[in-house]
């Protein structure tokens, strides 16, 4: 049975910058760190985390890895700017060696990947974290409407 972590980087800071370059706030890294607890205290623990190679998507996942003490990533040049099919085909070739990975990425395409995956629309704010489950052992047999969403957390609900 395989287990994706979908999250949104943290808040990040001013659209003054490029885009690609631009920085968690106080804030962005307070609610990465919580959420982070938040799955570290229900043992919700990724063996793999893939992020956008953005530096918010970085500094979220080194937040989130830190916390949850996961050493194995990868970064995923397709993760930037991606709709739901370039996340479908990103996520289709996840390595099978792990059970539970985890997907760091920017919206509207981790919203909309999420909807598509589960039916679940949710518009996912900075540090959502999404938790989506298979009844499958391959990565590449993910596509819609095959997962189902077996917990969710926003720094919002605190």
């Amino acid at each position: 049975m395989k287990k994706l972590l979908l999250i949104r980087h943290a808040k990040a800071g001013s659209h003054d910058i490029n885009d690609f370059d631009r920085p968690l706030t106080d804030r962005g890294i307070h609610d990465a760190a919580m959420i982070a607890g938040k799955l570290k205290q229900a043992e919700l623990i990724p063996e793999y985390f893939v992020t956008s190679p953005s530096l918010r998507t970085k500094t979220t996942t080194d937040i989130f890895a830190g916390v949850l003490s996961v050493t194995n990533r990868a970064d995923n040049k397709h993760i930037y700017e991606a709709n739901t099919h370039d996340l479908l085909k990103v996520i289709d070739h996840l390595p099978d060696e792990y059970s539970f990975i985890a997907l760091v990425g920017h919206n509207p395409g981790i919203s909309q990947v999420l909807y598509e995956l589960t039916g679940e629309m949710r518009d996912m704010s900075p540090a959502d974290a999404a938790l989506i489950g298979f009844d499958f052992d391959e990565w590449e047999m993910v596509h819609s409407d095959t997962g189902k969403l077996a917990w969710y957390d926003s720094p919002k609900n605190y």
